[in-house]
C-alpha cells in the first residue's frame, strides 16, 4: 500500500466513480488507475468499489470506511511541508480564501490589509464563487479557508465555525413609495418586482422568510450572488433589492433608501472552515482571530480534535448565544 494508491482511491470517490475524470484530473492513465485500484483491494483482501463490467457502480462499506481514512493520511502526509516551514519560516508561505462576492467585497477588505501589513511575506489568494462552488474548493484542498453564509450543507465534511451574524436590507430607489411604509410588511413588499440572492427565496438554508404565507407569492424577477448587481438593477428601475445589510453603503449608495429588513428574514450566520486534520500555521490561527476575534487559538484547535459534530456545536453553543 502506498499514498499514490490513497490517493486514487480518493480522487475516484471525488469524481462520481468515473475513473477516466479521475486519470484526467490527476494526468495519469485510465489503466494505470485501474490497476492501482485492484492491486490495493487484492492486499487489503476487501473490495473498496463494486463493478458492473469494467464500470465501477458503487462504494463497499469497506470502501467508505478505507476512503475516509485514507483521506485523513493524505491531509497528514499534505500537512508535512507545512510544518517543515512553520519551523523554519514562521511567517513565509501562502494562504488562500474562497468565499463568496459579498464578503470578498464587503467584509474582507480591513482584515486582508490588517493581515498583508503584519505578513508582508505570505502570498494571498482570493477565489470567489457560489456556495457549491467554494464548497468543492475547500473540500478537495484546493484552499486553505473558506467562509460562507448560505448553502452550508454544502459544507459538512469541513469544520465550520460560527463567526458573526447579519441581517438583511430592502435597497430602493429614494422616492419609492416603500420608504414611506414602516415597518414594511411581507405582503407590502411582495407587492413590487424583486432582485434578490438566490438564497433568500429558493431554498437558502440561512435566508428563510419569517412566518411566511405560502399563498403569498414574490414577484422575483431577476437573481444573483453579487449584491452589487442587485444594486445595479434597482437603479435602473427594475424592482427593489435584496442584499446583506454590510452591502449598502451609505456614503457610495447615495441614491438609494435602505429599508430594514431584519423582521422578514431569518438572520444568517457567517463561517469560516477549513478540512479536518489539515495543518494550521501560526499566521492561518491570526487571520482567523482577525476575521473573528472570539475565534481564538485554543477554540479553534478544540474544534479541530472535536470527535463529533454534536461536540463541535457544543463547543460553539456558548459563542454563538454571545453572538446574538
Amino acid at each position: 500500500m502506498n499514498l499514490r494508491q490513497l490517493r486514487y482511491i480518493s480522487a475516484v470517490a471525488r469524481n462520481g466513480l468515473n475513473v477516466s475524470a479521475t486519470a484526467e484530473t490527476l494526468f495519469t492513465s485510465q489503466p494505470g488507475v485501474s490497476k492501482q485500484i485492484q492491486r490495493l483491494e487484492e492486499e487489503l483482501g476487501v473490495q473498496i468499489f463494486e463493478r458492473s463490467g469494467k464500470q465501477l457502480t458503487r462504494i463497499t462499506p469497506a470502501g467508505k470506511a478505507i476512503i475516509e481514512m485514507a483521506e485523513r493520511v493524505l491531509n497528514g502526509a499534505e500537512s508535512i511541508p507545512r510544518l517543515a516551514k512553520e519551523y523554519s519560516d514562521p511567517n513565509k508561505g501562502t494562504l488562500s480564501i474562497a468565499t463568496t462576492h459579498t464578503q470578498a467585497r464587503y467584509v474582507l477588505p480591513p482584515i486582508i490589509r490588517n493581515f498583508v501589513q503584519r505578513y508582508p511575506k505570505v502570498g494571498l489568494r482570493l477565489h470567489q464563487g457560489n456556495p457549491v462552488q467554494i464548497a468543492g474548493l475547500a473540500a478537495k484542498g484546493d484552499t486553505d479557508f473558506v467562509i460562507a453564509s448560505e448553502g452550508l450543507e454544502h459544507f459538512g465534511s469541513l469544520v465550520m465555525m460560527p463567526c458573526y451574524r447579519w441581517s438583511r436590507t430592502i435597497v430602493t430607489l429614494r422616492d419609492h413609495p416603500l420608504t414611506k411604509k414602516q415597518p414594511v410588511t411581507l405582503e407590502a413588499m411582495v407587492e413590487y418586482p424583486i432582485i434578490t440572492c438566490d438564497f433568500d427565496f429558493t431554498g437558502g438554508s440561512r435566508g428563510e422568510v419569517n412566518d411566511s404565507d405560502p399563498a403569498i407569492e414574490p414577484n422575483i424577477v431577476c437573481t444573483a450572488l453579487d449584491a452589487d448587481v442587485i444594486k445595479t438593477y434597482v437603479r435602473l428601475g427594475i424592482g427593489i433589492g435584496i442584499v446583506a445589510k454590510m452591502a449598502y453603503d451609505s456614503a457610495t449608495d447615495k441614491d438609494l433608501a435602505a429599508i430594514d429588513a431584519g423582521h422578514l428574514f431569518a438572520t444568517s450566520t457567517t463561517m469560516i472552515g477549513f478540512r479536518r486534520g489539515n495543518f494550521l500555521r501560526g499566521y492561518m490561527y491570526d487571520f482567523i482571530e482577525l476575521f473573528a476575534p472570539h475565534l481564538t487559538r485554543e477554540v479553534v484547535d478544540a474544534a479541530c480534535n472535536a470527535r463529533s459534530k454534536e461536540e463541535e456545536e457544543r463547543i460553539f453553543h456558548d459563542l454563538k448565544l454571545l453572538m446574538c
